[in-house]
């Protein structure tokens, strides 16, 4: 896509939104809170870039990104929300799911990967499930990255030359790229059962990658009702020195070598 959001726009403001949410997990981290994301949309919609910006300088102890393989045969025979259960945040928690429970109503419908009857439980059971993390106290916020058939195309193209993102094409992506029509009817139906007052979606609109970075940040920051927690100012202790250690030589360890002498302008 040509245009779009000013590099050096993105870039500052990104930064600004990326100081904020880390005031915003030391807020969750000091109130115990429990706060679920879900980030579900088209593929190469830009979940991931948008996931990789909200973690980015966010501690690991508190902030984790949850992208489930396929499951395993033993998964398969368990109630479907089981799993997703299992990596719900305990207190003073964020996790960002990439991809969720979602795929069932999306990728296992389209694809056929789950029966009928599977498909139209779910519809059923999914505003119960997410009743009920929201009666038990969870933040949650569910978004949907939009994008064109022309745009997606244009960025699998792009991974499709780019050795270093090849690995993001999937067969499955592939595959989706002849099912756009089924996809959408997937989605749209999905909404239908899942975008509810209690629970809604939020439409992240992704044919500008940086644009919908920043919106997608600047609205999550609003939807947790965090405040700056007040902590005394860190200072840095002087050193204690002990004259009578000596280090061993350099010498008796192995260095890794040197590459970075080795490269020139």
């Amino acid at each position: 896509m040509s245009g779009g959001m000013a590099r050096a726009h993105y870039e500052a403001e990104l930064l600004r939104l990326q100081a904020e949410l880390t005031t915003m997990t030391e807020w969750i981290r000091a109130s115990g809170s429990r706060v679920v994301v879900v980030f579900e949309g088209r593929d190469a919609a830009g979940k991931g870039g948008a996931i990789k910006r909200v973690a980015e300088y966010l501690s690991p102890r508190i902030c984790r990104i949850v992208a489930l393989p396929a499951p395993t045969e033993r998964e398969r025979t368990e109630w479907y929300f089981q799993r997703y259960v299992a990596e719900l945040p305990s207190a003073g928690e964020l996790v960002l799911f990439d991809r969720s429970w979602y795929n069932r109503a999306g990728v296992e419908h389209v694809m056929g990967y789950c029966t009928s009857d599977e498909y139209h439980r779910f519809l059923a059971q999914c505003p119960v499930f997410e009743h009920l993390l929201l009666d038990d106290g969870i933040i949650m916020v569910k978004y949907w990255f939009s994008v064109s058939d022309d745009e997606q195309e244009r960025r699998f193209q792009s991974r499709i030359n780019d050795p270093l993102r090849r690995w993001k094409l999937s067969k499955i992506d592939l595959e989706a790229r002849q099912r756009w029509s089924d996809y959408s009817r997937a989605k749209d139906a999905m909404f239908l059962h899942t975008d509810t007052p209690e629970s809604p979606w939020f439409v992240v609109d992704a044919e500008d990658k940086r644009a919908a970075r920043i919106n997608c940040i600047a609205h999550l920051l609003e939807q947790v009702p965090y405040q700056p927690v007040d902590e005394s100012r860190l200072k840095l202790p002087k050193r204690v020195k002990d004259d009578g250690y000596s280090r061993p030589p350099r010498n008796l360890f192995t260095y890794v070598p040197d590459h970075a002498a080795t490269v020139t302008d």
